[in-house]
C-alpha cells in the first residue's frame, strides 16, 4: 500500500523554510528510530510550538519498515490536533542514497527527501539532483540536496575527510537542479565524536555568509549539528556504558547561523544519546525490570526534555505556531 503525505495531514518544508527565513530561526530536523524517539520528538515541539521536521534514513526506515514510518508520523500529526496545537509536521528522509530510494519515499508518504550526492563530482552531483526533483515536484514534494562533505560516521554515511562547500558552485548548482534547499559543509560533522576535548570548535561562518550573499533568501541546511552534551555522555558512562569523550557544535555558533540563511539543523546524535543515558539509567536504578515501558519511558522523557531546552537555545523556533494546551 502507498500512501500520500498530503492524506497523512503531513506538510512539505516551503512554508516552513520561508516563514522560518523571515523571523529569524531554523526549523528543527530530528531524526527518530522507533515510536517513543517519534513521541518524544512531536511531544517537545508542541509544547514548544515549534514546526518540526521528522527526519528517517534508509536505515531507520528499513528498520521500522515503510508503513509503520508513515502512520507513525500521521499518529504525530493527530497528535498535534488532539493537543490543540497547529505545528506543521514534515516527513524527511535524510541522506537519501540514490533516485530509487528516494522515489520510494515519495511513493510511500514522505513530504520531502533528500538526494545525497556530494561524494560524487559536481556535474554528476547535478544531474542526480535534477531527476529527483523532477520526480518529486510532481507529487510536490521538496527536495534537499548537498555540496560539500561532512567527516565523520552516520548509519550508512562515512567520509573521513571533511570538504567545506565551494560558494563559487553554489548558485550553478541550485539552478540547474531545482532543488528547494541546499546543504551546506561549513565545519558541522556527523556522529559522536566530532572534536576532541580541548579543541575549539568553530563553523566558517564566512563560507556560510558568502553562500546567503549568492543564493539570497534561499533555504541553507547545516548537517550533523549535535552538541554531544557532556552531561549525557558521563550518563552512559556512570551507568555501565563504553563511550570516548568527545564534543558536538557548541549551540552559540549554531545560534548564529539561524539567525542567518539556515532554515533548518539536523539533530540525530543528541537524541540518540539522551535516549540511551536515559534507558542506562532506568535499568539501572532497577536492573531487574523487564517491563519494557519502565525504561523506554523514562528514555522517551529525557530526550523530549532535553529536545526543549535545544529547541529555545539553537533553533530559536519557540513559539512561532501555536503551543500545546
Amino acid at each position: 500500500m502507498s500512501y500520500n503525505y498530503k492524506d497523512l495531514g503531513l506538510k512539505n518544508t516551503k512554508e516552513m523554510f520561508a516563514r522560518a527565513n523571515k523571523n529569524g530561526y531554523a526549523v528543527p530536523a530530528f531524526n527518530f528510530n522507533n515510536m517513543e524517539q517519534a513521541q518524544a520528538i512531536i511531544e517537545a515541539c508542541a509544547e514548544m510550538g515549534s514546526p518540526v521536521i521528522l527526519q528517517c534514513s534508509k536505515g531507520a526506515m528499513e528498520y521500522m519498515g515503510i508503513s509503520y514510518v508513515a502512520m507513525m508520523a500521521k499518529a504525530a500529526v493527530d497528535y498535534v490536533k488532539m493537543v490543540g496545537s497547529d505545528i506543521p509536521v514534515a516527513l524527511h528522509l535524510d541522506h537519501g542514497p540514490s533516485f530509487e530510494v528516494a522515489k520510494f519515499c515519495i511513493d510511500n508518504g514522505f513530504s520531502s527527501v533528500m538526494i545525497d550526492g556530494s561524494s560524487l563530482p559536481f556535474e554528476e552531483n547535478i544531474e542526480e539532483a535534477k531527476k529527483v526533483v523532477e520526480y518529486a515536484h510532481k507529487f510536490d514534494v521538496t527536495v534537499e540536496a548537498e555540496l560539500g562533505v561532512l567527516a565523520g560516521i552516520e548509519d550508512e554515511v562515512e567520509a573521513e575527510e571533511h570538504i567545506y562547500t565551494n560558494p563559487n558552485e553554489v548558485e550553478e548548482f541550485v539552478a540547474k537542479t531545482g532543488v528547494d534547499s541546499l546543504a551546506i559543509a561549513i565545519g558541522t560533522s556527523h556522529g559522536a565524536h566530532k572534536f576532541k576535548p580541548g579543541d575549539d570548535p568553530k563553523l566558517r561562518l564566512d563560507i556560510l555568509e558568502e553562500c546567503e550573499r549568492r543564493i539570497p533568501g534561499f533555504p541553507i541546511v547545516l548537517h550533523g549539528s549535535s552538541a554531544v552534551p557532556a552531561k549525557y555522555v558521563q550518563m552512559i558512562k556512570e551507568f555501565g556504558g563504553t563511550i570516548k569523550d568527545a564534543m558536538g557544535i557548541p549551540d552559540s555558533e549554531l545560534r548564529k547561523a539561524t539567525k542567518s540563511a539556515v532554515a533548518k539543523i539536523n539533530v540525530d546524535t543528541d537524541g540518540r544519546l539522551a535516549f540511551t543515558a536515559g534507558v542506562r539509567k532506568a535499568m539501572h536504578e532497577n536492573p531487574g525490570q523487564f517491563d519494557l515501558r519502565k525504561y523506554l519511558g523514562p528514555a522517551k522523557e529525557e530526550m523530549k526534555a532535553y529536545y526543549k531546552t535545544k529547541i529555545v537555545d539553537v533553533f530559536g523556533s519557540e513559539g512561532s505556531y501555536t503551543k500545546a494546551k
